[in-house]
């Protein structure tokens, strides 16, 4: 899983079961030296209604992001999940909302580069948020990459932008000189 991930593949389970890898030509990602947000969310953070955490909460955050009617993330894949979770790669960012997880996010860092896998939200703005967390937090560990799989009108709101696999390769690479 982790060799895959390094080489910038992802997988989704299909509704078999059967987990298929994917590494598409043309890669979104959104861009940690050109990020954007709105001004509604600037707002939201700056009243302070969520609290933040990282890492606490990382496998609820992902069977959270599991209760879909329709979803990729397979009972396997939690699984998987749960075992590279232990081996320190799998990270999350939490909301809290009066003590209460609302919503996150998580995915897979190796060296310089973080893999967004799923969101979650429970209430509005909340995964919003978590991703405006976690681009400030990798932009201070010196990340290089954040690879968000596929462009949608929630991350293209943040500068998600689609670029060629080659391009794509050359920032992963950028991500593997340093240790993050």
């Amino acid at each position: 899983m982790l060799r895959n991930y390094s080489m910038g593949a992802f997988p989704m389970a299909e509704e078999s079961g059967e987990i298929n890898w994917y590494y598409p030509q043309v890669r979104a990602i959104i861009p940690l030296d050109n990020y954007r947000i709105t001004r509604s969310l600037r707002q939201v953070i700056g009243k302070n209604i969520f609290e933040i955490k990282f890492n606490t909460s990382t496998l609820e955050v992902i069977h959270e992001c599991a209760k879909r009617k329709k979803t990729w993330i397979s009972q396997e894949l939690i699984d998987a999940y749960e075992r590279i979770f232990k081996l320190g790669y799998v990270h999350s960012v939490e909301t809290y909302f009066e003590k209460k997880l609302v919503g996150g996010l998580y995915g897979i860092a190796i060296r310089g580069a973080f893999f967004g896998e799923s969101m979650f939200s429970k209430k509005e703005e909340a995964s919003k948020v978590a991703l405006y967390f976690l681009i400030r937090h990798l932009i201070e560990k010196n990340f290089k990459l954040l690879d968000v799989q596929f462009i949608t009108p929630h991350l293209k709101m943040f500068g998600a932008v689609e670029i060629s696999l080659e391009e794509y390769n050359r920032l992963l690479d950028d991500a593997y000189q340093d240790k993050c």
